[in-house]
Order: C-alpha cells, then structure tokens, then sequence
C-alpha cells in the first residue's frame, strides 16, 4: 500500500488556511500533518513533522524567504510551494531562488494545487500556468546578470534538449514525449544533470546551465 503523501500548510489568513485543510483532509491519499501562521511556524513544522510538502504563503509575519532557504538546505525531503496572492514577479522569483519548487495562485483551480503536489514530488518545478512564461523568463534574466567569471559546464547535446524544455517548463512526462524518450530515460539525464551543475531541483539546473555557459 502507498503512503499517503504528508502535506502542511503556512498562512496567517485563517479561512484559507482551513479551507486547503480542508480540501487535502477529504483527498484520497493525503495526509494534513501540521498548520501555521508565521515564518517561524513553518520552520518548527519541518523540523518536527518533515512534511512531504509545504504550501508557504509569502505574506506572513517572519522572514519568510529566510525560511524558505533554511528549509531547502536543512530539509531536502519537503517540497516547498508557494501559495499566494499573486503580489510581483520579484517576491516569486526569490521564493524560488530560494529553493521553492512551486508556486500555486491563490484562488486557481483547485486541479492546479493537486497537480502542484505531483508535480514537486516527481522532481519537478510548478509553476502556474498562466505566469509561467513570465516568471521563466525572469529567471533567464536574472541568470544572465550573474558572474562572468563561473567556471564553464560543458553538456551533451541531448542535455542541452533537455534543459531547452525546462526553459519552458515541462514537465518529465511531456520531455519524453517530445523527445521520444521513456520518463526513466528522462529522469535518469536529470540526475546527471543536477549532479554535473551541483544543483538541487530542475529551477536550479536551469539556472546554473544559464550561468556556467552550458548552452552556448
């Protein structure tokens, strides 16, 4: 039998904060583990129930992008995604930087929160389908003022493919169908990936790819 997949959620507006409660509480598969209402609540959250995932809203008390890097690095394990009221592109792209995998818009589809989920579990970064070119192309751009100085990362031609359709982001399942490959094939250039640019998600491939020249 699967383990339910262990969910926690941050946010200091109660009603949505019980309503995503609410919705995971009666999905098959799912277990609510833990809820809060500030920066420091998701770090005690992490370090006392290690969620699966954590949905995150950036506008709380605390220093949540703070939060949001000490997570990542102490805590690998837990997905971090951000749920919140769509504010600026800037406040998205740190989140991200910052080690989350997803951003959810408050107020989507709530197939949109459930794919989130499969989504950061897989591996994969989510990003909200309507902002996902803009937030992309700010982080192509962000990428670009970095050091001129990093050391080059040469890639294979077919990682180059495979870093082309993150740029768009794709998920696993579309990468193998666009370049007729299976998942397991797929996954398996990620991990190399991540392991030749030191990155710890496909954002952070991504980025690193941009940095160190390897797709020129």
């Amino acid at each position: 039998m699967t383990s339910a997949i262990r969910v926690a959620f941050v946010d200091d507006h109660p009603v949505l904060l019980k309503g995503m409660s609410a919705l995971f509480r009666f999905e098959p598969g799912y277990e609510v583990v833990a809820e809060g209402a500030s920066a420091d609540a998701a770090l005690e959250i992490v370090a006392g129930h290690r969620p699966d995932v954590l949905f995150l809203d950036l506008s709380m008390p605390g220093n949540v992008f703070e939060a949001i890097t000490q997570i990542s690095h102490s805590e690998p394990g837990t997905h971090v995604v951000v749920y919140t009221a769509f504010s600026s592109f800037d406040s998205v792209l740190k989140a991200l930087d910052a080690g989350a995998t997803g951003f959810v818009l408050k107020g989507g589809r709530v197939e949109e929160v459930l794919e989130a989920v499969e989504a950061v579990m897989n591996g994969e970064m989510f990003i909200t389908k309507q902002y996902a070119g803009q937030v992309l192309t700010g982080l192509r751009n962000k990428s670009a003022r970095g050091s001129p100085f990093e050391k080059a990362v040469k890639l294979s031609v077919r990682e180059k493919q495979i870093v082309e359709h993150l740029l768009h982001a794709r998920t696993n399942r579309e990468i193998a169908s666009e370049m007729l490959l299976s998942e397991k094939t797929v996954k398996y250039y990620m991990s190399g990936l991540m392991n030749k640019l030191n990155a710890r998600n496909r954002l952070e491939v991504v980025l690193e790819a941009q940095k160190k020249g390897s797709l020129d």
